[in-house]
């Protein structure tokens, strides 16, 4: 009789291990999605021909196994190596200049990434780059206030108790005011100085001055740098799917379902069933509310761990793990797509653009009378992404909130003029270009560091004493991951089982810890 696997979430962790147990092991996996869609928050939403990507998704890693599998997975046409894939999409590079016909074979594009910072009305390098526009654009007196906080804190670093104290220590306070307070107040919803440096040390770790300066000298003196030793902020290219991140997800959930295994959508994980420190079966709830009990030898989970928790039955949990749980903190995402005849704003750069169009995949906005945290212009992240690429303009404006706030209740269209408004306060668009707009929310997509995340390793050890229980990807671990990180985990869970090992599942853990 075969073993069987509830994956519970078909994001990239959740697709990633179905596909690896059917790969390596004799495991049949039954992946349980409860909304109607694969991918997470790596799906592509489509809207009147458009495409926009959630958060926008970079396919790079520092993990050769993980490039490898992307590159398996959606093969270069006329590629049969690495190095073969490698040039065969350096050769066809798309530029932001539109669709090619001639190059419809093309799966996966190799994409240069821009990136800017708006301050003051002004455009920074992100991250933060020494030039002589930059200090024009800052003035002397912001210039001497950040070089002399960058001095001091060379002299005396703060205890790296906040992820204010780490990133002072790795700017100085000035540069840290300027460029990372106000930003990281509004994905979060509460001040620097109250969350945990664990962020920092995951999602910026070799990020400061010291590392930015290293780069350019390195760019100056044309020295070429391997991408998997160049701090993640800094890489300059990119894989991405030419019709979005959800377009790898699908052909994962296509193999997944034609080498064996299923995947149902709008069906919820409401009881997990433990007898004998196992998960024995798990109860599903789908949309038109009827229950059905499915057992399983092993169970991956990459729900939410408050809700994990919650679900579990047959054991008692104790309270503290249940109270740690139930509070450990989220931030939920909305991202409002506008298309638009044009922006006000127009290329300043040196990279040459169709029709002088701005270059950037994204742009952190820093400005501190807007709600708006980051500004992504889809064109640039694949011209397939825009029903009208020559004559429309397809961007995606992004807000941090929690679920139940004003943001998260306000109405779908006043919503849309507001972030329509913030773009023309901010002298970025007129609101008469604006021809079509659409609004998408998500819930639960960034699990927060404070608060009663300070304790979860009391919950991740109640967990990892159920034997074949797998936690994975981003809400499974409550751990800000990249999506490569995600995969990873779900990776390790399955050598977990190849290897027989049931007990000891640091290696999940420890993947981007």
């Amino acid at each position: 009789m075969k073993k069987i696997a509830i994956i519970a979430g078909a994001g990239p962790a959740g697709l990633t291990a179905a596909f690896e147990l059917l790969r390596h092991t004799d495991v049949v996996p039954e992946v349980q999605e409860a909304s109607a869609t694969i991918g997470g928050i790596s799906q592509t939403v489509c809207h009147n021909g458009n495409r926009m990507d959630l958060g926008g998704h970079r396919f790079f890693s520092k993990s050769q196994s993980i490039i490898d599998w992307w590159c398996k997975m959606m093969p270069i046409q006329g590629a049969s190596s690495k190095d073969d894939i490698l040039l065969k999409l350096q050769d066809k590079k798309l530029n932001p200049i539109g669709p090619d016909p001639e190059k419809e074979d093309q799966v996966i594009l190799l994409r240069h990434r821009v990136s800017r910072i708006f301050f003051l009305h002004r455009f920074f390098d992100y991250p933060i780059m020494i030039s002589l526009q930059m200090l024009i654009d800052l003035g002397f007196s912001n210039i001497l206030r950040a070089g002399w906080g960058y001095l001091l804190s060379k002299i005396h670093p703060l205890p790296e108790i906040s992820l204010e104290n780490f990133y002072i220590n790795r700017f100085g306070r000035p540069l840290y005011e300027m460029f990372f307070e106000a930003y990281t107040e509004k994905v979060w919803g509460i001040h620097p100085s109250r969350l945990s440096a664990d962020w920092g040390s995951q999602r910026v770790k070799g990020l400061s001055v010291t590392a930015v300066m290293k780069d350019m000298l390195s760019k100056a003196f044309g020295k070429k740098t391997d991408n998997r030793q160049i701090e993640t902020s800094l890489i300059e290219q990119f894989y991405y799917p030419k019709y979005g991140p959800g377009q790898f997800w699908e052909t994962v959930a296509d193999k997944v379902k034609q080498n064996g295994g299923s995947i149902s959508l709008n069906s919820t994980v409401t009881k997990i069933h433990i007898e004998s420190g196992r998960v024995r079966s798990v109860t599903l709830t789908h949309d038109d509310g009827s229950t059905e009990e499915h057992p399983c030898d092993f169970f991956f989970s990459s729900m939410p761990i408050k809700e994990l928790v919650n679900a579990i039955d047959g054991i008692t949990v104790p309270n503290n793990i249940l109270k740690i749980a139930s509070e450990l903190p989220y931030r939920d995402f909305i991202t409002v797509g506008l298309c638009v005849k044009k922006l006000k704003i127009n290329n300043q750069t040196r990279i040459k653009t169709f029709k002088d169009r701005i270059p950037d995949t994204w742009i952190y906005i820093q400005e501190r009378n807007v709600k708006i945290g980051r500004l992504q212009i889809f064109n640039n992240w694949s011209p397939y992404l825009v029903h009208d690429y020559e004559n429309t303009l397809w961007i995606g404006l992004e807000y941090f909130c929690t679920e139940g706030d004003t943001l998260w209740q306000m109405d779908k269209e006043e919503f849309i003029d507001m972030a329509v408004q913030e773009l023309e306060t901010l002298d970025i668009l007129d609101p008469n270009d604006v021809i079509d707009a659409c609004i998408q929310k998500v819930r639960k997509a960034y699990p927060a560091y404070y608060g009663a995340y300070q304790q979860l390793d009391e919950v991740k050890d109640f967990l990892n004493s159920i034997e074949n229980l797998f936690c994975i990807g981003r809400n499974g671990q409550h751990r800000y991951n990249n999506m490569d990180h995600s995969m990873l985990t779900a990776i390790h869970a399955v050598e977990c089982i190849r290897n027989g090992n049931l007990t000891d599942k640091s290696i999940v853990w420890n993947v981007n810890a």
